[in-house]
């Protein structure tokens, strides 16, 4: 989950690392590190902390020039968060350089016998074990960096992307890639790497994403060449045309990218069905659905695999397929999935959901299911992410660029798809009558503009959030469709504040939760008109006799919870179906303004990073 960044060619490399890294900090900020080629020597700082630590120490430490240079930022995994674990690291004779992202499984083997010829370690990495294992090939078998790269790795067991340098051969990069993104951006004369796209926008739009098992040895001024790492075959290399633009990762006026994100949800939910979804002709347009509409339709059931927020996604979805498709489906950990030896058939269908489309036990899923023969449908929001082109067909989101590590818009317009999945099935196979299936595609037409009016209650929510942010505690409740709404509102309290939540179906409050409820627990119930609105009411009188302060998320004109709730946030009216797309709102407020007020990083909260691209 670390992010690289590297450059060669005719610029100065250190601000466009600087500046890439910056980007992707997203992907990790437990420590930095860069180094620099200035033609004669390689310069290397690293730190503790993050960039903006890093650009400090640069300044005491080394001088900036240089056309090449990689740079790292790291979500640890092999060894503590400190100076000495920072990437780059070097091999024993400094010639080498490396900064990687993934883990090395064998590392611990590799790194004995490599003791046993000599070499020693500074640090606890598995990234040192890797530097030194290339130089040990590179020495022993007398050959130049990219094929002392291959046959290394070669004997490694685990996901990597890197980086790789050698000081003695100062006009090449070489990069490799085994499930860790990376990407290549190609500009005139001047290559750019990176874990994603975002460092290199504003220099060009043209990129290459390395496949699994692939490398490249990059020189300025030359094409780059990309090799099998298995059996050194040349490979074509396909350049795609890069659609995001550097507005789109800038904060834009907003004090946080999270903050941003969930005011842009009008616009994404918007631009997920624009195109797909038309409602007066009563038509859902989908390629990766139209023509694979059999694969659905003979299925014996859906099977969603997902992480996370988009775990909560699919669980909305699981709703949404069974009450208007008339689909069984189960909602999986792709965590737990992959081990548990599940039974996967040719008769199957399996969804695949992801945001940066990345994300390592989602892949793995994925894989497993092609191996037994399902077909696997991917939803995620990266163009010429992993997910995208590993799965048999699939649909992107179009949310744009999600900074903020705590996903927003990535779930409303999650849902939103998957709705639109939903209808085309159920009007297919004839489980919805005309009449309804165009009234939901009415209502779905609408929720950008009510969210838009959710959003309305930001300064109310914000002196709500005033009130309890001082709890050590949270319980979230939902039925029915809402009920992945309580986890994910949960999820968001838990990420960004650190306050323990916990999400669960409300009638399930009896069951053992209640034995929490005292004078000082705030409860959050999504207690909307439609669906089980009587029982839920009735969870909250259990409340209220226990002297729980109730914030109620109900629906316009709402007066029975009133009376009973000591806060109420209010949502426009739609249908059950779609009200996710808007009790979700007031959470994810809610969870940004307590954290704001605690002082806590709402963008990179601690121990977390956006993608997760290791095990």
């Amino acid at each position: 989950m670390c992010g690289i960044v590297g450059y060669i060619g005719h610029r100065d490399a250190f601000p466009i690392i600087i500046e890439g890294l910056k980007r992707l900090e997203y992907r990790g900020y437990d420590s930095a590190g860069i180094a620099l080629f200035d033609g004669t020597d390689l310069k290397v700082t690293k730190t503790k902390g993050k960039v903006v630590d890093l650009e400090d120490r640069i300044k005491n430490e080394i001088t900036t020039n240089g056309t090449l240079g990689i740079g790292h930022t790291r979500w640890a995994t092999h060894g503590v968060p400190n100076d000495v674990n920072a990437h780059p690291h070097y091999s024993n004779s400094g010639n080498l350089v490396i900064i990687h992202n993934g883990i090395i499984e064998n590392y611990e083997s590799l790194k004995k016998e490599l003791s046993k010829r000599g070499y020693t370690f500074k640090s606890d990495t598995d990234t040192e074990v890797l530097i030194n294992l290339i130089e040990d090939v590179k020495i022993k078998e007398n050959v130049k960096l990219g094929k002392a790269v291959q046959v290394a790795l070669n004997q490694v067991v685990g996901a990597y992307s890197i980086a790789v340098f050698d000081k003695n051969k100062p006009d090449e990069i070489v990069i490799a890639r085994l499930g860790s993104p990376l990407a290549v951006g190609i500009g005139e004369n001047e290559f750019f790497i990176a874990s994603d796209a975002s460092p290199f926008l504003e220099y060009t739009k043209n990129a290459i994403y390395l496949e699994d098992e692939e490398m490249a040895i990059i020189r300025a001024n030359k094409e780059i060449k990309i090799r099998k790492i298995k059996d050194d075959s040349l490979v074509d290399p396909y350049v795609q045309e890069l659609q995001m633009n550097l507005e789109q990762i800038e904060k834009g006026g907003y004090d946080h990218f999270m903050l941003k994100e969930i005011f842009e949800q009008p616009n994404a939910i918007k631009d997920t069905y624009r195109g797909r979804m038309l409602v007066k002709e009563g038509i859902i347009k989908m390629a990766g659905v139209d023509d694979n509409i059999e694969k659905f339709l003979n299925a014996n059931r859906v099977i969603i695999v997902a992480c996370g927020t988009s775990w909560h996604a699919g669980l909305v979805a699981e709703y949404i397929f069974e009450d208007l498709a008339r689909i069984p489906v189960e909602v999986e950990y792709a965590s737990e999935f992959r081990y548990r030896n599940p039974v996967i058939t040719n008769k199957d269908v399996v969804i695949a959901i992801s945001q940066s489309g990345e994300t390592a036990d989602t892949l793995a899923a994925i894989k497993l299911a092609k191996a037994n023969g399902a077909f696997v449908f991917g939803v995620c929001n990266v163009v010429g992410s992993s997910i995208a082109r590993e799965t048999h067909a699939g649909a992107y989101t179009h949310a744009g660029p999600e900074i903020g590590v705590a996903s927003t818009k990535a779930f409303t317009t999650q849902i939103t798809l998957l709705t639109l999945i939903a209808l085309k099935l159920a009007k297919v196979k004839g489980e919805i009558s005309n009449t309804n299936y165009r009234y939901h595609l009415q209502e779905l037409e609408l929720i950008p503009e009510k969210v838009q009016k959710a959003l309305e209650s930001d300064e109310h929510i914000k002196a709500v959030a005033s009130i309890y942010k001082d709890a050590r505690n949270c319980l979230y409740l939902g039925r029915g469709y809402n009920f992945p709404v309580a986890l994910e509102g949960a999820l968001k309290l838990k990420e960004i504040s650190y306050i323990h939540a916990e999400g669960y179906p409300a009638a399930e409050m009896k069951h053992g939760p209640i034995a929490l409820i005292d004078e000082n627990m705030p409860i959050v119930v999504i207690a909307t008109k439609k669906g089980h609105y009587e029982k839920v009411v009735s969870n909250i009188e259990e409340i209220k006799a226990r002297q729980g302060k109730i914030i109620g998320i109900v629906t316009e004109g709402d007066t029975n919870v009133k009376k009973l709730a000591d806060h109420v946030i209010e949502v426009p009216e739609t249908l059950e179906s779609l009200s996710p797309l808007l009790t979700t709102i007031p959470l994810q407020l809610l969870s940004y303004h307590i954290a704001v007020m605690l002082g806590k990083n709402v963008d990179q909260p601690r121990n977390l990073a956006k993608s997760v691209t290791v095990e």
